[in-house]
């Protein structure tokens, strides 16, 4: 068993007014890997804006300048999250759910392919998404 060890006490984290988290089974399960590049940013961006619920009503306009996305690529992204089960939308409102009691687990040839494109995307992903923030 790993020990562990806090490497800065003056700088940990703690749940206060806002907090957003993704279940350990959103890695372990495939949910992860189950997502392309735009879905994954949409999520995680989700995920963060959602109140306790899940709940956020961020229009699809600011969604796409906060995250540097088309029109095309939001729908895109956000029809696949609700085809996954990890949304749901009425139009206005989102709420991202909890985790589908089924896995997402990927063929071992699938996995292997994205697996070897997930480090570049994980980073290009997070340029994305911190850049838009940067900006503003």
């Amino acid at each position: 068993m790993i020990k562990k060890k806090i490497l800065n006490s003056e700088r940990i984290r703690c749940i206060k007014k806002g907090f957003s988290f993704f279940p350990h089974r959103f890695l372990t399960d495939g949910f992860w890997s189950s997502l392309n590049p735009d879905e994954l940013l949409l999520y995680f961006f989700l995920v963060l804006a959602g109140d306790r619920n899940g709940l956020s009503f961020y229009r699809y306009d600011k969604i796409c300048t906060l995250l540097q996305i088309q029109l095309d690529q939001y729908i895109q992204a956000r029809d696949g999250l609700i085809r996954k089960d990890l949304i749901a939308f009425d139009g206005t409102t989102y709420q991202a759910l909890s985790l589908p009691a089924n896995s997402m687990k990927l063929s071992k040839s699938a996995h292997t392919t994205r697996k070897t494109r997930q480090p570049e995307m994980l980073g290009n992903i997070l340029n994305k998404a911190l850049a838009g923030v940067t900006n503003e």
